[in-house]
């Protein structure tokens, strides 16, 4: 059985070989892949796999992305950290997903159910539309609940300069002040309004009024000035540096 792994985390990447195995699962893994941009090209150049895992959070965007600028025949298994009003989603168009942290009885009952059915149909571009509206929710939030001393206040998203992971803490930074905020990175950013707001890199967001210069660094991205700073550094990872420069239409 020929598989091809789709996921920019190489932990996660490791343990699902593991499970496999554990399921005497027979496989033969043909390329691991941690960008959209890197999966139109395989998919392109190589033959159809028998099977695909698809993270749908990658380094450069949202997997869905791969389906709108190529073919895939192959047979999909989504892996997803996304909370549940987005896993209903799978359900309702009868797509195969795995919710993250993997658990070993749910990756045997994927697979016992693709080697039942073995369908390599494509997934057609209207459903993966929806999926992709689901999963990204409310189009804007006004505001984010956040930590301040024993209690809790409302952050106004207006005024969010950034936010950053640091130690598994999401913090988000305004003017005057840096805050504890209680989501992970992607979990925040797919709420935000993402005409406003960029994911530059795995662990950083930056809300476009904050930017005040682009220049460019090595390896062809490039590196950001922002309004208060503090002690952190804004490099705009490569996958992602193209399509920052179009965001902001640089």
């Amino acid at each position: 059985m020929k598989i091809l792994i789709i996921e920019d985390e190489i932990r996660a990447v490791n343990q699902l070989q593991l499970m496999l195995n554990a399921c005497e699962f027979k496989f033969e893994l043909l390329e691991i892949i941690d960008t959209v941009e890197d999966a139109v090209l395989w998919f392109e150049q190589n033959e159809t796999p028998d099977l695909v895992f698809m993270d749908i959070q990658l380094a450069d965007g949202l997997s869905f992305e791969i389906f709108q600028k190529t073919t895939v025949k192959a047979p999909i298994i989504f892996t997803t950290a996304f909370d549940q009003y987005a896993i209903q989603a799978f359900k309702v168009n009868s797509v195969d997903y795995l919710l993250k942290p993997i658990q070993q009885e749910d990756l045997k009952g994927a697979l016992d159910k693709f080697l039942e059915s073995n369908n390599s149909a494509a997934l057609d571009t209207a459903t993966l539309k929806q999926l992709l509206s689901d999963i990204q929710g409310p189009s804007e939030r006004d505001g984010i609940l956040v930590k301040s001393g024993n209690g809790f206040v409302q952050l106004k998203i207006s005024d969010l300069l950034y936010c950053y992971s640091e130690d598994s803490i999401t913090f988000g930074v305004t003017v005057g002040k840096r805050f504890i905020i209680e989501e992970t990175i992607d979990d925040l950013f797919s709420t935000l309004d993402q005409s406003k707001f960029f994911k530059i890199n795995r662990g950083q967001i930056v809300a476009k009024s904050s930017i005040l210069k682009i220049e460019p660094y090595f390896n062809h991205r490039v590196i950001l000035q922002v309004t208060n700073p503090r002690d952190q550094e804004f490099i705009v990872s490569r996958p992602k540096t193209s399509e920052f420069k179009n965001w902001m239409n640089w």
